[in-house]
C-alpha cells in the first residue's frame, strides 16, 4: 500500500459565476486564489469561464485558457460535465425540467438533445487532453430513478433492462475517454442512477468494468441517504479518481426523514452545510484516503442552506489546509529496529 499527498485546495465554480467578482474567469480566478485557493474546477458548460468545442478543437486556445487562470494565481484541475451527462439519459418525467440544461433550439427535442449532450461529454475528454489534465467529473444521467422506491412492484427486468440501456448509451463515451487518455470520474448522486456502491457496481459491470469508469467522491450524498462514507472508502478505492469536499448534516425528527417532505433546503432534515458546519467526519476521510494512496486534488464544493458562498468559501480554503495530510516517508518506530538479515531473524527464532 503507497501512502500518497492529495492536492489543494481548489474550489468547483459552478455555484460562483454569475455577478461581480465571479463575472469573469479571470475575476473568479483572483479572488479564489486571494481566498487561499491554488486550483478551480471548471464546469465546462458555462460559456463565461469557457468554450468547450474551441478547447477540444484548438490547442492554442487550451494553452490560452490555462494560461489566464495561472496568471491569475490558480491551476486548472479538471473539467466538468455536470449538466451535459445528465442530459445523456433523461427518462421522459424529467424532459421538461431537463430542458433548461440545453440550448433553446434543443428543449422539446429529447433526441437531439441528448445527441448534444453525447457530443458535449467527448468534447470534454479531448479538452481535458489539451489541458494537461487526465480526469473529469460527470453525472451519469437516470432512466431508472422514478421507480427508485419499489411501490408498485417493479416488474422483473425493469432496472436490468434501464442500466442496460444507461451502459450503451456511455459505452461509446468511455472508449473516446480511453482513446484520449482521460478518466470519466461520475459523482455519485441521489437523481443519478449511480447513486450508491450497488448501483455504481450494476454500471460497471454492463460496461464490461471499463478502466474509465470511475468516481467522484462527495460524502455529502452519502450522508443524506445514510451510507457509510467511510466504509465506501474501502469498498471503491481502486476507482476512487475525484472528491469533492463537502459537508452535510442529517438530523430526522418526527415529521420527517431521509425523503425531506418535499421541503426546502433550509427545514430539510438532511441538508448541505459549509465546511466544518455539518456532521462528516474529515479527518477520517482524509486519512483513509492518504492511506490508499489517493493523490488527486481536494476539490471544495460549496452548497449551504445558510451561509453566503464568499464565507463558505474563504472558510473552506482553510478547513481543506488543516484537514490536508503530508504523509510519512518512514514508520514512527524505526528508531528502534535493529539488524535486518537472514541471519538474523532466524536467530530470533531460534533456528540457527
Amino acid at each position: 500500500m503507497t501512502l500518497a499527498n492529495i492536492k489543494g485546495p481548489a474550489i468547483f465554480l459552478a455555484q460562483f459565476m454569475g455577478a461581480k467578482p465571479f463575472d469573469t474567469l479571470e475575476n473568479a480566478c483572483r479572488w479564489m486564489a486571494d481566498a487561499g485557493y491554488i486550483g478551480v474546477q471548471l464546469p465546462s458548460d458555462n460559456t463565461t469561464v469557457m468554450d468547450l468545442k474551441k478547447c477540444a478543437e484548438s490547442q492554442t486556445y487550451a494553452d490560452e485558457l490555462k494560461g489566464r487562470c495561472e496568471e491569475n494565481g490558480v491551476a486548472i484541475t479538471h473539467l466538468s460535465t455536470h449538466i451535459q451527462g445528465q442530459l445523456v439519459a433523461v427518462h421522459p418525467a424529467y424532459d421538461k425540467a431537463f430542458d433548461a440544461f440545453a440550448p433553446a433550439h434543443l428543449h422539446g427535442k429529447p433526441e437531439a438533445r441528448q445527441q448534444w449532450a453525447v457530443e458535449q461529454v467527448k468534447y470534454a475528454a479531448t479538452a481535458s487532453r489539451r489541458l494537461g489534465l487526465d480526469r473529469s467529473v460527470s453525472f451519469p444521467g437516470a432512466l431508472v430513478w422514478p421507480y427508485m422506491y419499489p411501490w408498485p412492484q417493479r416488474p422483473a427486468g425493469l432496472v436490468e433492462e434501464g442500466f442496460k440501456e444507461l451502459a450503451k448509451r456511455w459505452r461509446p463515451i468511455l472508449d473516446h475517454y480511453e482513446d484520449e487518455g482521460v478518466d470519466v470520474c461520475y459523482e455519485i448522486h441521489p437523481g443519478e442512477d449511480l447513486h450508491d456502491g450497488v448501483t455504481f457496481e450494476r454500471f460497471l459491470e454492463e460496461v464490461d468494468g471499463h478502466a474509465r469508469c470511475n468516481i467522484l467522491y462527495d460524502p455529502s450524498h452519502f450522508i443524506l441517504q445514510q451510507l457509510d462514507y467511510l466504509a465506501f472508502i474501502d469498498h471503491y478505492h481502486d476507482r476512487i479518481k475525484m472528491m469533492h469536499v463537502k459537508d452535510a448534516e442529517f438530523r430526522p425528527n418526527g415529521k420527517s426523514g431521509i425523503y425531506g417532505g418535499y421541503q426546502g433546503w433550509v427545514e430539510r432534515p438532511g441538508r448541505f452545510r459549509s465546511l466544518g458546519d455539518g456532521q462528516i467526519d474529515f479527518v477520517g476521510i482524509f486519512s483513509k484516503l492518504a492511506q490508499y494512496g489517493f493523490d488527486d486534488w481536494a476539490v471544495v464544493e460549496w452548497e449551504c442552506a445558510l451561509k453566503h458562498p464568499e464565507a463558505g468559501a474563504r472558510e473552506g480554503a482553510k478547513f481543506v489546509k488543516d484537514h490536508m495530510i503530508h504523509v510519512t516517508d518512514k514508520a514512527f518506530d524505526d528508531f528502534a529496529g535493529g539488524e535486518v538479515s537472514v541471519e538474523a531473524n532466524r536467530q530470533m527464532l531460534g533456528l540457527a
